[in-house]
Parts: structure tokens; C-alpha cells; sequence
């Protein structure tokens, strides 16, 4: 098992706090799939306005954290160090329950199919073995222009 912390995850996708969703990646496989988690606060800043009665991580939220996680496996490849990965596409996504303070959500996407810079990764987010989003991401890996 390969595993990341918060700085190594920085040094391969470049979202940043507040945006960086994935908290550690507990295994990866470059090029073929990353299992990560993102361990959520009360102090998370999107429940202030979601919903202040009664806290819920919103779902696009979910969604993006997996293809953060997803991002982590297509950019640890060696040929992709230094690029980005943009979504091209959210197909056959489904919520299926609610994240809520407290939650460690497991994240895993598998990278199912890739040509030349374009991919799609079959995601699941997760609580407690309990199935929250599952969804089919596109993405397109690209130069990062810094």
C-alpha cells in the first residue's frame, strides 16, 4: 500500500485549501486508481449556508473530492507529473445518502478507461461502508500554465 499525506497530495494536484477535498490517500496505483478520505469538521466553511439548521457537505462537494482522488491517481503517472486534470464530464452519478459533520467519507475512484489525454474514472464515496455518491467522471489531463 502506498500512502500520502496532506503535503505529498499537494506536490501532485494543485488545488489548495479551502478547495483541496481529500484529507490523505490511503492507497494508490498511478495510472489505475487512489482511495483517499476526507474527514469532515463542523468547521468545514460550506456549512455556515448548508444548511445552518442542519449541517449536509453538499454533493457536488462529494463529487469533487472524488475527482480529486481520481486526479491523484491519472497525475502520479509519470508521463502526467506537472499537469492538471479538468473534468470533461459527470455521468451516472447518483446520491444515496448525506455527509454530515463528524463523517469520514472514503473516496476511491478507478481510472476505467484513458486515451491519449482523456479518461473516465468509475467513483464511490462512502461512510461508514455505506455508499453516499457514486458516479462516472470524465476527465482531460492538460498543461498546468503557471
Amino acid at each position: 500500500m502506498r500512502h500520502l499525506g496532506i503535503k505529498e497530495i499537494e506536490e501532485i494536484i494543485p488545488h489548495r485549501h479551502p478547495f483541496l477535498l481529500v484529507d490523505y490517500i490511503e492507497d494508490y496505483e498511478p495510472g489505475e486508481y487512489a482511495v483517499g478520505y476526507k474527514c469532515v469538521s463542523f468547521r468545514e466553511e460550506f456549512f455556515q449556508g448548508h444548511f445552518p439548521q442542519e449541517p449536509v457537505m453538499p454533493g457536488v462537494l462529494t463529487v469533487e473530492a472524488l475527482a480529486q482522488t481520481g486526479a491523484v491517481a491519472i497525475l502520479s503517472k509519470e508521463e502526467n507529473k506537472g499537469k492538471i486534470a479538468y473534468f470533461g464530464g459527470i455521468q451516472k452519478c447518483r446520491f444515496k445518502g448525506k455527509v454530515v459533520p463528524g463523517d469520514k467519507v472514503r473516496l476511491e475512484t478507478r481510472i476505467i478507461r484513458q486515451k491519449g489525454p482523456l479518461g473516465v474514472g468509475e467513483a464511490v464515496a462512502s461512510v461508514d461502508g455505506k455508499v453516499v455518491v457514486s458516479a462516472e467522471l470524465t476527465f482531460v489531463v492538460g498543461q498546468n500554465n503557471d
